[in-house]
């Protein structure tokens, strides 16, 4: 039985047998979820395309635990991670509201003197598009390619997740993704808190047990996964430019990390509870 805690619960991803997950084990979403150096490139990648709207950073900044426990928080944002992918649905729902109702609370104002609630539904739209867009164009550049139909599936499907968050309008294709950006552009601009959360990262401190050079790596191509004109907007410069060593040495990890089916993992124990071989998801290709 494997078992992890989010709020202090037990989360038990092998029962009950038989439950179904928010999306079935042949989506796209269960291929790319299962793969922590995509979840790892694109998690980041996300929260740099929202530290870049003022409202959300200030909101996640103000009011969030990162910076005083960066891998507590990191764990906690992983397993719900997992949660929405691979946890029976009721549990997911269960522990996406406990998310929902501590985000209920989260409003201020930021340094600029512009009011914020973390409900607001613009602003989780924004939130559930860059996760979607960060996990499957991390898989996408760093594990294995996708087809375009595998790209559009994926975005279409995480609308059954992002709907548990609050997102009303999720993008269905990277070109509305893309849009949805264009659209929230002219409000982005760089901070000290974006370097800040990339130092965190850098640093090691939110994984400590994988090598430092990794950390650094990962950073960079978490700012790779983005636009090159909104880097520029961002004042992401050439420091943060992947090199070549980066990329092959992410690549090696993340076509390592699609082959291990380690039995104890989400991945592993939720296809088990769904009657399928521990390593299911390990047998398909791409």
């Amino acid at each position: 039985m494997a078992q992890d805690s989010y709020m202090g619960t037990a989360v038990d991803f092998t029962a009950p047998i038989g439950e179904p997950a928010l999306l079935a084990p042949d989506s796209v979403q269960w291929r790319v979820y299962k793969n922590q150096i995509a979840l790892g490139i694109g998690g980041i990648a996300a929260v740099l395309l929202e530290f870049a709207e003022p409202r959300i950073r200030s909101g996640v900044w103000d009011h969030s635990t990162y910076k005083a426990d960066p891998i507590g928080r990191s764990k906690r944002t992983g397993l719900v991670a997992m949660l929405s992918c691979y946890g029976p649905a009721s549990t997911a729902r269960a522990a996406i509201g406990s998310v929902n109702r501590l985000h209920g609370k989260v409003k201020g104002e930021t340094p600029g003197g512009e009011k914020y609630r973390a409900m607001d539904p613009v602003l989780l739209d924004w939130v559930a598009a860059t996760a979607s867009y960060g996990f499957l164009t991390a898989y996408d550049r760093f594990v294995h390619p996708l087809s375009e139909a595998d790209k559009n599936r994926f975005m279409r499907d995480s609308e059954a997740i992002g709907r548990e968050f609050g997102a009303r309008h999720t993008p269905q294709t990277i070109d509305a993704f893309m849009d949805m950006m264009a659209a929230l552009e002219p409000r982005f601009e760089p901070h000290p808190i974006i370097f800040e959360f990339l130092d965190i990262i850098q640093s090691g401190r939110a994984a400590p047990n994988v090598p430092r050079f990794l950390h650094r790596a990962i950073a960079r191509a978490s700012v790779s996964l983005l636009p090159d004109h909104i880097r520029q907007r961002l004042d992401l410069g050439v420091r943060f430019d992947l090199t070549r060593l980066d990329r092959m040495a992410l690549k090696l990890a993340g076509r390592l990390a699609d082959r291990r089916a380690a039995p104890q993992s989400p991945p592993c124990q939720a296809s088990v509870r769904m009657g399928l071989p521990h390593d299911y998801l390990y047998r398909r290709k791409g």
